[in-house]
């Protein structure tokens, strides 16, 4: 049991911030033995309001050397359309490790979706969920801490097996664990041709809702759902002037 996680008590807040915390400064071997503990407290089945009124797209990547740039974009549900955009830029603390991307990526993500003025009902993360081999990446991490629905979309596989997808748009094999055959995920054909997307699990929403939500929020045409296509179009411009970024992880985590 690891002991450097903390409930955050904070008083009602307009804006989205973590309501668990954990040290970002830890071992590779303590921040996998902190995935294993924290997949315990995903939950796979729906708890979202009745009406899910705004959806929220993440993206991150590196800019630099030294530092990750996260983009939130908030969109309306069902009718996709942008209402928001947030950028957070903090300092690289941890190693490139495959499979422990999320303790490079999570501070940035954080920091943007604090700045939110809309409050998403869900959020989709150009990540894997459940998908992954301590069956708790980016979008699980996210999900839980920030305790919001969240579903992890990723262009690519982590982990897991899988038979081969039909072409046809709409098509979808299980994704599952190769030691004991567990349903991880779903590969999903969005787009004839294109390459399919392997959908999973981050918190609160079942696989069949994570999945439909995906579709839904897919435009005619398009292999990724709009509010990641946003954010990815927004994470990849640079900011108009150098962020500052002194205290902009800060010592929160």
């Amino acid at each position: 049991m690891l002991h450097f996680i903390t409930e955050v008590v904070r008083e009602v807040s307009e804006a989205m911030k973590a309501k668990l915390a954990h040290r970002w400064d830890l071992t590779v071997e303590e921040a996998m033995r902190l995935q294993w503990e924290l997949s315990a407290k995903v939950i796979e089945e729906d708890e979202l309001p009745d009406t899910v009124r705004y959806i929220a797209g993440a993206d991150v990547h590196q800019v630099g050397n030294d530092q990750m740039q996260a983009v939130v974009c908030v969109l309306t549900f069902p009718e996709l359309e942008l209402v928001e955009v947030a950028r957070a830029t903090v300092p690289v603390t941890f190693p490139y490790v495959p499979g422990l991307l999320a303790f490079r990526e999570s501070p940035a993500v954080l920091k943007a979706f604090e700045q939110l003025r809309h409050d998403p009902d869900i959020a989709l993360f150009d990540a894997q969920g459940r998908a992954h081999p301590r069956h708790f990446g980016l979008a699980c991490h996210m999900g839980v801490l920030l305790d919001l629905p969240s579903i992890g979309c990723a262009k690519s596989r982590l982990y897991g097996q899988a038979d081969e997808v039909g072409e046809e748009e709409g098509s979808m094999t299980p994704l599952r664990d190769p030691i004991d055959g567990r349903i991880l995920g779903m590969v999903v054909r969005t787009k004839k041709g294109s390459p399919p997307l392997y959908v999973s699990v981050g918190h609160k929403v079942s696989l069949e809702t994570a999945v439909d939500f995906v579709l839904k929020c897919t435009k005619q045409g398009q292999r990724i759902p709009e509010p990641l296509r946003l954010a990815h179009l927004y994470a990849r411009q640079r900011p108009l002037e150098p962020p500052k970024t002194s205290a902009t992880q800060g010592t929160l985590f």
